[in-house]
């Protein structure tokens, strides 16, 4: 029977980490007493966890009801690669596989078993969990992906409602319900739709502070594959509505060069599993995609998420950006933004047939809309649309990165306020500035609110200024708005204390959107790069041996500890995080292989200080005057040649002018390009310049910048 005091023990043993992430260990407590859960933790969180390890410490088997068929797999594999009894049962399989998995059920050989809830709810297998609990034991159900338990969530699927048989057939059974993303309503209806018992109810923070969020407005194709080339190598999504625009922007990233695949529900089902398989493994970087690429894909380490076009709404927004830096590795959410995308949602909105569900999306899109053109902390409105309080000021937005000038609009807030209250709190923000600026549509001269007080007396701002205000009011919660379709403005507490002049209003106003800009990496954090990348090439190879997605070998972040640590022997690689039993005698011995070669050869170049003979001589007849091209004549060499000897010795310290061979201003271009990508790979420098740069230039200029840098090496080796 499991101790409570040897959890962390446990944690190590199977998963490789020291220390659970907040809320988890509370979570697993209630788990192993036995207590019905429901947990809203966000992407990254380490929900899995939390009912895994569970499924470990106690005797018998947990099942786990999950929706998608990919995602069970890739979860049974990384369990597996852990060295823990793992399996599922799907149509995917043979009747002959099927019964092979369920004969290692009954000998005790598996502790979770994943599976839909199709196949859960039949009565053949409803009958083979009654054997299960009869001869072994049946340790709990863990409901992953909760929230399309409600229709009220973003993602309803009506066989989730049948879950709540589950109470019926096995009452004394736990249920551990997850999910990330869910309002206070869909967590009252996942508790009472699966019949949940005085569950523990756990809701984390929904603030992923990894993520950076941006809003650009649109310039076209060139800002996009611009912003892609600005992160060479790494994995990305980019969102778009409609299935023709993913073909063209796949198109068209191809045809660049860039390696790109599309991915919709246009696609037959063969060519979306072999894009989405070549995406997971690292094959491909780049996957163009609509909504339908969505929860089955559990890729820890995608490094941005494009949004080229306007979500449908918040929640949508959170959970598709929120599919970047998984690994709680720093990771980008762009919407590249145009106004004109609230047309494209507006008429998918107008293909419902029922009126409330009209409205609702009405509503939905009108938030994200205030999302996109707010100037208030990013986190701030979209943790809002949760319920949860966020202060601002998060470090990791474009509008907190570059905060937009701060005006005081108290008059206007008042006026707006009290043209709310005047119009007997019943109308949204549009017909209040409608009348604020004094229009004669024929609503607002029925209602006799061209008598108001407030009719007119906002002439002097334009329509968009006062939707400005009217958003700032909401996120700064000066203003209510109710939430059942209808945008109606209600005033609060905090409404009446600005209108009694007790409270003031302060606001951002429109700026020109910028990117974020990148400090310059230190030498130490260049030299961990380098191993970096060396580990991810050795950890691709070992995946693609087992067939495995890399990540569930290891993830980027146990990588870039490796790479700065760099653990020589099998005991230091131990304590690399994420490093458990099973993945130290299984990998073990090639990572620290790699890592003791990459320290010999790094010290070798760093140590270099005496130029070789022929480096020797080229340096003299550089010295005397000579010129590249004369040199190489004189030696039988190629100028190319010439310049590496020139550029190698430039890197042990020796200097020579330079100036003579490439230009200052030229000089300058290439040191800015190198502090943008590093100073490893001459293709990737060259592409922040231009044709007219040779690699000879870029190779003596990074020759300055290493040995300018050689010293702080040869102390941090």
């Amino acid at each position: 029977m499991y101790q409570l005091n040897t959890l962390e023990a446990s944690l190590k043993q199977f998963f490789g980490y020291d220390q659970f992430r907040p809320g988890q260990r509370t979570i697993i407590e209630a788990a192993l007493q036995g207590q019905d859960v429901l947990a809203i933790m966000p992407t990254g969180a380490g929900k899995s966890l939390c009912f895994q390890l569970p499924a470990l410490l106690k005797p018998g088997l947990t099942v786990v009801v999950s929706p998608l068929i990919a995602l069970m797999q890739d979860q049974v594999d990384a369990l597996r690669d852990n060295g823990i009894g793992a399996t599922f049962l799907n149509s995917s399989l043979s009747l002959e596989e099927a019964r092979s998995r369920q004969t290692e059920i009954f000998q005790g050989r598996i502790k979770l078993l994943y599976v839909a809830p199709e196949r859960l709810l039949t009565v053949s297998f409803l009958n083979f969990l009654d054997q299960v609990r009869d001869r072994l034991s049946l340790t709990g159900f863990a409901i992953d992906e909760a929230h399309c338990v409600s229709e009220w969530g973003h993602d309803f699927r009506p066989e989730y409602r049948q879950l709540s048989q589950l109470r019926d057939r096995y009452p004394q059974i736990p249920m551990f319900a997850f999910t990330a993303t869910a309002t206070e309503r869909v967590q009252q209806d996942i508790i009472h739709q699966l019949r949940l018992q005085q569950p523990s109810h756990h809701v984390a923070s929904f603030n992923r502070p990894n993520l950076y969020y941006e809003v650009r407005p649109r310039e076209g194709y060139g800002q996009l594959r611009q912003a892609i080339l600005e992160r060479p190598g790494q994995s990305g999504i980019i969102y778009c509505i409609s299935r023709k625009r993913v073909d063209e922007l796949a198109l068209k990233l191809q045809t660049d060069g860039i390696n790109a695949l599309p991915y919709h529900a246009g696609l037959n089902a063969e060519t979306r599993s072999e894009h989405q398989t070549r995406f997971i493994r690292d094959d491909v970087p780049i996957i163009v995609a609509t909504i339908a690429f969505g929860m089955g894909i559990n890729k820890p380490d995608v490094r941005f998420v494009f949004h080229y076009e306007l979500p449908r709404n918040l929640e949508g927004y959170y959970q598709e950006s929120g599919r970047a830096g998984r690994d709680n590795e720093p990771a980008s959410c762009i919407l590249f933004y145009s106004r004109g995308d609230a047309n494209k949602v507006e008429y998918f909105i107008r293909q419902k047939p029922d009126e409330q569900e009209q409205r609702i999306a009405y509503q939905q899109l009108n938030q994200v809309v205030d999302y996109a053109e707010g100037s208030s902390c990013r986190r701030t409105i979209q943790l809002s649309y949760f319920g949860e309080e966020f202060p601002g000021s998060c470090a990791n937005c474009d509008n907190c990165q570059n905060p937009s000038p701060i005006e005081d609009w108290t008059i206007e807030a008042q006026k707006f306020l009290s043209c709310v209250a005047r119009c007997r709190e019943q109308f949204g923000a549009k017909y209040i500035i409608d009348v604020l600026r004094g229009s004669k549509q024929k609503r607002i001269l029925q209602k006799g609110h061209d008598q108001l007080s407030t009719y007119g007396i906002g002439k002097d701002r334009t329509a968009d200024q006062w939707q400005l205000l009217a958003r700032s009011l909401r996120h700064q919660g000066f203003v209510d708005e109710t939430t059942d379709g209808y945008r109606v403005l209600r005033l609060n507490p905090l409404s009446w204390e600005i209108l009694k002049q007790q409270r003031q209003v302060e606001i951002r106003v429109p700026r020109q959107a910028t990117t974020q800009t990148t400090a310059s990496a230190t030498p130490r954090a260049e030299q961990a790069q380098l191993l970096f990348e060396q580990l991810r090439q050795l950890r691709k190879r070992l995946a693609d041996e087992q067939s495995l997605a890399p990540y569930m070998i290891f993830a980027d972040s146990s990588l870039r500890f490796m790479s700065q640590q760099q653990p020589k022997t099998l005991e230091a690689f131990a304590q690399v995080p994420g490093v458990g039993a099973a993945k130290l005698s299984r990998y073990g011995e090639p990572f620290v292989t790699v890592i003791r070669a990459f320290a010999q050869q790094y010290r070798r170049r760093v140590n270099r200080s005496h130029p070789s003979d022929t480096q020797q001589f080229t340096l003299d007849l550089y010295r005397q005057g000579c010129t590249v091209a004369e040199i190489a004549a004189q030696r039988d060499l190629r100028q190319t040649t010439i310049m590496s000897h020139l550029s190698e010795v430039l890197e042990m310290g020796h200097a020579i002018d330079v100036d003579a061979l490439v230009p200052p201003e030229r000089q300058e271009k290439i040191t800015g390009a190198i502090a943008q990508v590093g100073d490893f790979s001459l293709t990737e420098i060259r592409n922040k310049l231009d044709e007219s740069y040779t690699y000879g230039e870029i190779r003596l200029v990074r020759g300055v910048l290493r040995g300018q840098q050689r010293s702080e090496q040869q102390g941090k080796i």
